[in-house]
C-alpha cells in the first residue's frame, strides 16, 4: 500500500512541479505527517525530492527525472481513460483507487500524444446511467474493422460514410459528422449529426464505414452524458409513440421490455403469462418488436397491430406452404 502511495506522490510532483505537504496529503488522502515521513523514505531511496522554504515553497522534484510506464501505447492508454472515467469504480468503493491509477497512466504518457489521448477520451462513454443489477445485458457482436473504422473518425474529428441498416429497411450509405461513441446496456451507439440533424446509430447495424479526410462539422467540446439524456428524452417523448397490451411468455419478458420505451403496468395472469402495457416509439417499433417474439406473445390492443401480425404471417405462411 505504501508502495503505491510513493509512486503517487512522485507523479504528483511530476505533474505539478511544487506541492506543499498540506497538498500532497489532500491528494492522497493521508495525514501531513505521513507525507512528510514519505518524502524522506523517497529521499533515501535516491528520488531526489528537495524542500524549496518561504512563502511559496514546498516539496520538488529534481529538473529531468522521470518514472516510465513501458509499454502502453496510445489505444492501450485510451482505452484505460474510458474505463477510469465513468462510473464503475464508485459503486464499487473503488474510486480514489481508480483516480490514483489514471494520474499514473496519463503521467506516462509521452508529451506528443497526452493531451490527445485524454481529448479522445471525452468522446467515449461507457454505460450512462446503468443499473448493472437489474439490466438485461445484450452483448453485440461488431465487426472490429468496422468499428475501427467509426473511431477513428470520432476520435480524429473527420466526416465519415456508413453503410446503415435501419430495421425493416434496406441499408443506405449516408455521411454522417460523428461527435462521439456510447455502450448503453453493452450495445454500442454512434452519436452523430447529419444535415445538422441530431442522429443516433446502432454500431450493430452499420455494415461498413469509411473515414472521409474532410473535418467533421461539430462543436469543439462535447459532454457525452448530457448529449445522451438529451437524445433519450427526445426519443421518449416521440409523437408517434402506441400504447400496446400483450400477454407475453415470462421467459421473454426481458427482450420486449429492453426495447420499449417505457413499460407503464404489469400483472400475472392466471396461467403465467405476463400482461403487459408498453409504450413503443412508433407503430414500425411495435411491430417489429413484438414480431420477434413469434408464439411467446400475444397481442390485445390496438386491434390493427393484432391484425397487421396476422397479415403478415398469413402472408408468410403461404409463400412457403408445400407445393
Amino acid at each position: 500500500m505504501r508502495a503505491d502511495r510513493l509512486v503517487s506522490l512522485v507523479l504528483l510532483l511530476r505533474r505539478h512541479g511544487r506541492l506543499t505537504a498540506d497538498a500532497l496529503a489532500r491528494e492522497l488522502e493521508v495525514s501531513t505527517r505521513t507525507v512528510l515521513r514519505d518524502i524522506e523514505a523517497l529521499s533515501a531511496a535516491g528520488v531526489p525530492v528537495y524542500a524549496e522554504r518561504g512563502r511559496h515553497g514546498g516539496f520538488a522534484l529534481l529538473p529531468g527525472f522521470q518514472t516510465e510506464l513501458t509499454g502502453l501505447n496510445h489505444d492501450e492508454a485510451l482505452a484505460l481513460l474510458v474505463a477510469g472515467s465513468r462510473r464503475g469504480a464508485q459503486a464499487f468503493g473503488l474510486g480514489g483507487a481508480l483516480a490514483s491509477a489514471m494520474r499514473k497512466v496519463v503521467d506516462a504518457l509521452p508529451e506528443s500524444y497526452r493531451d490527445t489521448a485524454t481529448g479522445a477520451a471525452r468522446r467515449l462513454l461507457v454505460d450512462p446511467e446503468t443499473d448493472l443489477l437489474s439490466r438485461r445485458m445484450v452483448t453485440e457482436d461488431l465487426p472490429d474493422a468496422v468499428v475501427a473504422e467509426v473511431r477513428r473518425a470520432v476520435l480524429t474529428g473527420h466526416r465519415l460514410r456508413i453503410n446503415y441498416a435501419a430495421v425493416d429497411r434496406p441499408a443506405q450509405w449516408r455521411t454522417v459528422d460523428p461527435i462521439g461513441l456510447v455502450t448503453a446496456a453493452e450495445q454500442g451507439y454512434l452519436l452523430a449529426t447529419r444535415s445538422g440533424q441530431d442522429r443516433t446509430y446502432r454500431l450493430s447495424r452499420i455494415l461498413d464505414a469509411e473515414e472521409l479526410p474532410e473535418p467533421a462539422q461539430r462543436p469543439e467540446h462535447v459532454d457525452l452524458d448530457q448529449a445522451w439524456k438529451e437524445r433519450g428524452t427526445r426519443f421518449r417523448a416521440g409523437s408517434d409513440q402506441i400504447a400496446v397490451e400483450v400477454r407475453v411468455n415470462g421467459v421473454r419478458r426481458a427482450e420486449l421490455v429492453d426495447t420499449a420505451v417505457t413499460v407503464r403496468s404489469e400483472s400475472v395472469d392466471p396461467d403465467g403469462w405476463l400482461h403487459l402495457e408498453l409504450t413503443f416509439q412508433d407503430p414500425r417499433h411495435a411491430e417489429w418488436a413484438l414480431w420477434q417474439l413469434g408464439t411467446n406473445a400475444e397481442i390485445l390492443t390496438p386491434p390493427w397491430l393484432r391484425t397487421t401480425l396476422h397479415d403478415r404471417a398469413a402472408a408468410l405462411a403461404a409463400h412457403h406452404a408445400t407445393p
